[in-house]
């Protein structure tokens, strides 16, 4: 590479970082207020919002990546023109094609960090996301442990404790599960106590009353009892289940295994194949908006207004290529032998990227039919 190619690609790398660094910040925080909600008002410590946030973050580079991309290749670019260093590379000869280099390998560098997120870090992140949702979710303790509170732990069912002694003892108990729309039923106890199981939770009350109202016909039963049990397992936000998540499955099982993952999990040949082609699309794609960035504003010639003209043709077809992405996973999910839809995308912004360079290569100017234009 010469001086020139690695200066430029310094700064395609540098401003990426910092646009990445943004926008990753930006989610996060969104992100970060809802598990922050939902974690912390369950009863969970910080460290567990820390780790699900942590493992939150492959999916939004994920996200971000190619947008960072072609951020940078767009910001780079209109500040190499704006400053004449492109105006002067054009004096002394250099082709359009010379000068795309650094945005070449820029690209690829961006497809491999790509590649790495979405064939092994975002799979095990979500993977290792969803045992510890399921973890969290069996820890009903953490959940209804909270004297003199009214606690919500599943919608239609209210929980309080008036005190909780040292020993784990739970004194005066309520507990009301209006879950069936037919019947509530109140539990009340003077003491309960909580056992758990490995795949079970149970509330021991001892001295109590159980109120049963039918809502069809307005009928109250009551039933006094010395001790009773009641299974609190279902009052987990998030019902274990044993089928995966399609993300979390690695690409060489996507690969190699398709009968094996459709009859274990329930994906269909379609999902997989969409799946599978997406991951080596995304890694695609980031080459194919580096190159469209920079190609477009190579379009024209120095202006003193700028390429804001460029640059907005730049980003529209950004997000053309983007809403496209979205058109072409549909049929191959229900045909899978319609899998080379899914790099249409891809293919069709580096066709655009290449015809954009052939016109940089051979500028035109439309002059206006005027005295000074004829002279």
């Amino acid at each position: 590479m010469s001086r020139y190619d690695r200066y430029v690609l310094s700064q395609y790398l540098l401003f990426f970082g910092f646009f990445a660094l943004i926008l990753v910040a930006v989610f996060w925080v969104n992100r970060a207020v809802v598990l922050f909600d939902r974690l912390i008002g369950n009863g969970q410590s910080a460290l567990v919002f820390l780790e699900f946030t942590a493992l939150t973050l492959p999916n939004l580079i994920r996200m971000v990546l190619p947008i960072a991309a072609f951020g940078a290749s767009v910001w780079v670019t209109n500040r190499l023109n704006s400053e004449s260093e492109l105006t002067v590379l054009r004096a002394t000869g250099t082709s359009p094609w010379q000068m795309a280099r650094p945005a070449l390998v820029f690209g690829i560098i961006t497809a491999l960090m790509m590649s790495a997120l979405t064939h092994y870090l975002l799979p095990t992140s979500i993977n290792q996301l969803e045992r510890r949702e399921s973890e969290v979710s069996r820890n009903i303790t953490a959940k209804l442990l909270s004297e003199g509170d009214f606690l919500h732990p599943a919608n239609g069912v209210t929980f309080y404790i008036r005190q909780i002694d040292p020993d784990g003892t739970l004194n005066d108990v309520f507990l009301s599960d209006r879950r069936d729309p037919e019947v509530t039923v109140t539990y009340t106890g003077a003491r309960a106590f909580l056992v758990r199981d490995e795949d079970s939770a149970h509330l021991i009350m001892v001295e109590g009353m159980a109120q049963r109202l039918t809502h069809r016909n307005q009928q109250l039963s009551t039933t006094f009892f010395s001790d009773f049990s009641y299974d609190i397992s279902a009052l987990a936000n998030k019902a274990e289940s044993s089928a995966r998540n399609i993300r979390a499955i690695p690409s060489l099982e996507l690969l190699r295994n398709r009968a094996e993952v459709q009859k274990k999990d329930g994906h269909s040949p379609g999902a997989q194949a969409e799946e599978l082609h997406l991951r080596f699309a995304r890694a695609l794609v980031c080459i194919a908006v580096t190159l469209i960035g920079f190609a477009t504003l190579m379009l024209g010639t120095f202006s003193r207004f700028g390429v804001w003209r460029q640059a907005m043709l730049a980003f529209v077809i950004l997000i053309f290529i983007e809403g496209l992405r979205g058109v072409v996973s549909e049929p191959v999910v229900k045909n899978p032998d319609l899998w080379p839809l899914i790099y249409a995308p891809t293919a069709l912004g580096l066709a655009l990227a290449l015809v954009f360079l052939i016109l940089a290569g051979r500028p035109k100017r439309i002059l206006a039919a005027t005295p000074e234009a004829a002279a």
